[in-house]
């Protein structure tokens, strides 16, 4: 499992590794964004970019499944379907909302999902994030507001914010079920988890016409590729650290979504959006060197 992964990355601590990992699959995600969206540009509808990602990453994972015979091993069976669930119709919501509102809005509103997920560990896990953490995150999720809106993102509740605050508690209930795998099930079998839960909500919804321009697939393809990754990163990443500290880590996904539209689509950002970035930065450095918990002291 390990040659999946940057060998840099192998030789740190376990929670080290993590922290290298969420920072790539957050890079990951947020080219995600941008090919998703340039798919949708070409013609192709949110639910038939969902259905195109998804069976790419199907597909993948039954290549890596023949290559490495014995990594399919699913344990939890039902947890397992419980992920492909929630987090194929967190994804499709997301796609759904994009198409609804503005990038910003729908972006900002799904990224609220790590904080969701941290009050849905403390009461299903029982991890107790520090105040560090918490601070780490909110000065995080600030940064990522400035970046998204330029301070300056409202809300009137319609029917797509409404979906995309859907997709953040659907989201949220997917990586706290991660957390809860990864002390049985490996990264490959949770992430087939998911694709396969996503593209039985996404493929009935896709019916209709479908474009045939070649860019269209080319950018949804290399979306589902891109996923594949991500996704494995982030699962991998999820055995190490605690879902508190791995949600600041996640709040770089949407600034990495800006960056990568900035270099992408030409699409500018403001001395307010810089210092979204700088924040958002400076929230997971300070939570990543003060936001771990002490041990427990041993008893005499």
């Amino acid at each position: 499992m390990d040659r999946l992964f940057p060998a840099a990355a192998r030789r740190l601590s376990p929670a080290g590794r993590a922290r290298v990992l969420l920072f790539l699959a957050a890079a990951l995600f947020g080219l995600l964004a941008v090919l998703a969206r340039l798919a949708s540009l070409e013609g192709l509808a949110a639910p038939q970019v969902a259905t195109v990602r998804f069976a790419v990453g199907v597909g993948l994972t039954l290549g890596l499944f023949r290559l490495r015979p014995g990594t399919f091993r699913p344990v939890r069976k039902g947890l397992l379907v419980t992920r492909g669930v929630l987090g194929g119709l967190a994804a499709l919501l997301y796609f759904y909302a994009l198409a609804l509102i503005p990038a910003g809005q729908a972006t900002l509103l799904n990224n609220t999902f790590p904080v969701i997920a941290v009050a849905i560990s403390y009461f299903t896990l029982g991890e107790k994030p520090t105040w560090h953490l918490l601070l780490a995150l909110g000065v995080t999720s600030l940064g990522v507001y400035l970046v998204l809106g330029g301070g300056q993102v409202g809300f009137s509740l319609g029917w797509g914010q409404w979906v995309g605050i859907a997709s953040a508690f659907l989201g949220a209930g997917a990586v706290t079920s991660i957390r809860k795998l990864r002390s049985t099930d490996n990264a490959p079998t949770i992430f087939f988890a998911f694709t396969v839960g996503g593209l039985l909500v996404s493929a009935p919804l896709s019916l209709g016409t479908w474009t045939f321009h070649s860019h269209a697939w080319i950018f949804a393809m290399v979306a589902g590729v891109v996923s594949f990754a991500a996704q494995l990163l982030m699962t991998e990443a999820y055995g190490a650290l605690t879902v508190a500290e791995a949600a600041v880590w996640q709040q770089l996904t949407p600034v990495a979504s800006f960056l990568w539209a900035a270099a992408v689509l030409g699409e500018g950002l403001s001395g307010v959006g810089m210092a979204g970035v700088a924040l958002g930065i400076a929230g997971v450095v300070y939570g990543s060197i003060l936001g771990r918990r002490p041990p427990e002291p041993e008893e005499a």
